[in-house]
């Protein structure tokens, strides 16, 4: 039960606009993981940006189990095996970006696409974890068992083989 899991991953691509970039954003996520990915909407208007409320401007995938571990290890090859330790949190989650998708192992350019980045976070978790989520009879998870920056740390330099840059 102490041992930690991932429980997700979840990749996000901004593109700011909607439209023929959009939809090549979403082509992307879908060929890179697999998954069915939805697209975002604002909730803000930004006059600079041109951008106005429920406006379609991203798009993002969640993987779990199987599916999210094999990307998180293409995604972590992608960012050089190695994370800053300001990028996990206190409750153990952590994220990092990756500045064009050409960069994951074994992908290649397709002119039809463009270059895209992304954002990869992953949330981190303990078996059990699910009953501060659950509908009925939601509970508290005691302190020994809520899951910590360093143990989340220590959990991905042994199972991903990756380097955390303090």
């Amino acid at each position: 039960m102490k041992q930690p899991v991932i429980e997700k991953v979840t990749v996000n691509i901004g593109v700011g606009e909607g439209g023929e970039r959009l939809e090549k954003a979403v082509i992307l996520l879908q060929k890179l993981t697999g998954g069915k990915p939805i697209r975002t909407k604002t909730l803000k208007r930004i006059p600079a940006f041109g951008i106005r409320p429920k406006m379609f401007v991203g798009t993002m995938v969640t993987l779990r189990g199987k599916n999210a571990e094999d990307f998180l290890k293409k995604g972590l090859a992608a960012h050089s095996n190695k994370i800053n330790a300001r990028s996990f949190d206190k409750y153990g989650n952590f994220s990092f970006g990756i500045k064009e998708y050409i960069d994951i192992p074994k992908v290649r350019y397709d002119p039809e696409i463009g270059v895209f980045g992304m954002d990869v976070c992953v949330t981190v978790g303990r078996k059990g974890f699910r009953i501060r989520r659950r509908r009925v009879k939601a509970s508290s998870i005691g302190s020994k068992h809520l899951l910590t920056r360093e143990d989340s740390m220590k959990f991905v330099k042994e199972k991903f083989n990756v380097e955390v840059i303090a």
